[in-house]
């Protein structure tokens, strides 16, 4: 697998936020979110092809529980079937992060799917060919279906403005299985004066329509740095 980073940190989204844990960043991606903030893993991927048996021995270098392996997308990558399969066989807690766009029939113990709106779209003046690539691709109602189906989950969605939760709202609407206490909203943003300004309202609209709120912690412990 192309890997970008291996390390340990907090979990600091979703529904295991406070969560030490072992972070397998992949690096690729068949998407282009404008706001990524992890574009060493997809606008610029960077990083080196690892064995399995690398990767798990670095994750071993830690005694860790939860393991996540992120992106990036993971699902691009054949090889997290037998990465997964050797880490909960040590007995590892086994998070994916994925935008749910392609399958995988992988073992996990947590389907995190990060699903991408239309606010997510790269400008169609700088980044034509990935704008029609991104829109093309960034919504696959059957492979949610299965995610759902065959895992325990949870649902992020990234809100940049109030005009986004119109959205969120008719992406469960299609999705009437999908259980809205498992589903997060996060404020976009990649410092703390942006979340805060987002949380002012995106926080009362959770509270209102019994969704969960999803603070990014990891940007208010550290900031948006790498290792973390």
């Amino acid at each position: 697998m192309r890997i970008a980073e291996i390390y340990r940190s907090i979990q600091g989204e979703g529904l295991l936020t406070g969560v030490p844990s072992v972070f397998v960043r992949v690096s690729g991606c068949n998407l282009r979110c404008w706001y990524c903030d992890t574009p060493y893993a997809s606008w610029q991927p960077r990083g080196r092809d690892i064995s399995i048996d690398e990767i798990v021995a670095h994750i071993e270098e830690w005694e860790c529980g939860h393991v996540v392996v992120t992106g990036g997308e993971p699902m691009l990558f054949a090889e997290l079937m037998p990465l997964c399969e050797r880490l909960r066989a040590a007995h590892r807690h086994v998070t994916i992060e994925t935008a749910g766009t392609l399958y995988l029939p992988v073992a996990c113990d947590l389907m995190s799917i990060s699903p991408k709106l239309s606010n997510s779209a790269p400008s169609a003046d700088s980044h034509p060919r990935w704008r029609r690539r991104h829109e093309r691709e960034r919504h696959r109602p059957e492979v949610i279906r299965r995610f759902v189906a065959e895992h325990a989950y949870q649902f992020k969605f990234v809100v940049d403005s109030p005009a986004d939760l119109a959205a969120v709202n008719n992406y469960l609407c299609e999705f009437p299985e999908i259980a809205r206490g498992r589903v997060l909203l996060m404020p976009q943003g990649t410092d703390a004066e942006q979340l805060a300004s987002r949380t002012a309202w995106l926080r009362p609209y959770c509270q209102a329509n019994h969704l969960i709120f999803c603070p990014r912690k990891q940007i208010e412990w550290f900031g948006p740095v790498r290792g973390t």
